[in-house]
């Protein structure tokens, strides 16, 4: 098949409920070179603090709803909802809901 579908919820997500939800598609959607995940952020709610110096991947996060706060080394990014952030592997990151609202946000990074 040229193509594959899924779903948000297909894989079981990686946070607890009450924090809202992170779920990795790259395996429902059979991605070799590009990764891609959901995250659903409750108010004053983090994700993890990490870098992709070891994969070298650089990531894109898109905010479709919400906004958020993404810490890229020593600096703090405000996004609000249809912004979009680059981030070279290499820079310590980590999205922070400091908002009175949840947000979701499309997870891209390359290469896998």
């Amino acid at each position: 098949m040229p193509y594959e579908t899924a779903h948000k919820t297909d894989p079981d997500s990686i946070l607890p409920d009450e924090s809202g939800g992170m779920w990795f598609l790259a395996d429902e959607l059979e991605t070799d070179e590009l990764g891609i995940s959901i995250l659903e952020l409750e108010p004053g709610v983090s994700g993890k603090a990490h870098d992709e110096t070891e994969t070298g991947q650089e990531e894109v996060y898109y905010v479709a709803d919400g906004s958020v706060t993404v810490d890229v080394g020593e600096e703090s990014v405000p996004l609000e909802t249809d912004e979009a952030l680059r981030i070279d592997a290499e820079e310590r990151r980590q999205i922070h809901n400091e908002g009175d609202g949840s947000a979701k946000l499309v997870l891209v990074g390359a290469p896998l």
